[in-house]
């Protein structure tokens, strides 16, 4: 029952793509079912997470923001999330053997995903990137999370300076998708709304 719960919960959370969700959004996703699974205590929700983010190939980048600070380390990975089910799933034989699977099998994801980069923030600070090119009339994305529990929000703009996409909702987790029009330079803010300082991944597609 909880694997067919696992499985629904990533189906509604991905929406209808025409080539299957972006490894961005499959990013996004992973995290928040991690977090759902790590809230409930639930081992197959955290290993249906690391199956999703196994298959990122996740690849850093170069990119810092002005004047802002480098973070340490790296985005949360497939073998941290594995370790948290492990955990979780203390004396259940059966949901151990999935874990065991799942650390052995192959990947099945894109040889190159996302890029990404670690900033570190303070609380109430925020850090902007210099102007970053997408192309018009291709699905643009632009996603940042945080292992530690805090509060981050995400703005783009244009080259013009108007607001294209936010996300600032209460999480540690926010997500921006728009289509621009024709290409162009955006800018990327983001922002640490507490309760403390934070190391956080961002990444593009």
């Amino acid at each position: 029952m909880r694997q067919f719960l696992a499985a629904c919960l990533v189906t509604v959370s991905l929406p209808a793509w025409a080539e299957g969700p972006s490894p961005v959004k499959i990013a996004e996703v992973s995290a928040r079912l991690y977090a759902a699974g790590m809230d409930a205590g639930d081992p197959i929700l955290v290993l249906s997470a690391a199956k999703l983010r196994k298959g990122l190939g996740l690849v850093p980048g170069d990119r810092v923001a002005v004047d802002g600070v480098a973070g340490q380390g790296a985005p949360l990975g497939w073998e941290e999330m594995l370790a948290q089910a492990t955990a979780l799933a203390a004396g259940d034989e059966v949901v151990l053997g999935l874990i065991e699977d799942a650390s052995v099998e192959m990947s099945k994801g894109v040889a190159s995903g996302p890029v990404y980069n670690i900033g570190s923030l303070g609380n109430g600070k925020g850090d902007t990137y210099p102007p970053i090119e997408f192309r018009g009339g291709e699905y643009a994305e632009v996603y940042v999370e945080a292992k530690a529990a805090t509060n981050l929000n995400l703005a783009i703009y244009d080259d013009r300076g108007r607001l294209v996409c936010s996300d600032t909702d209460i999480s540690h987790i926010a997500y921006c998708g728009w289509t621009p029009a024709s290409a162009g330079s955006f800018t990327l803010k983001v922002e640490n709304k507490g309760p403390a300082a934070a190391d956080y991944a961002l990444m593009t597609n």
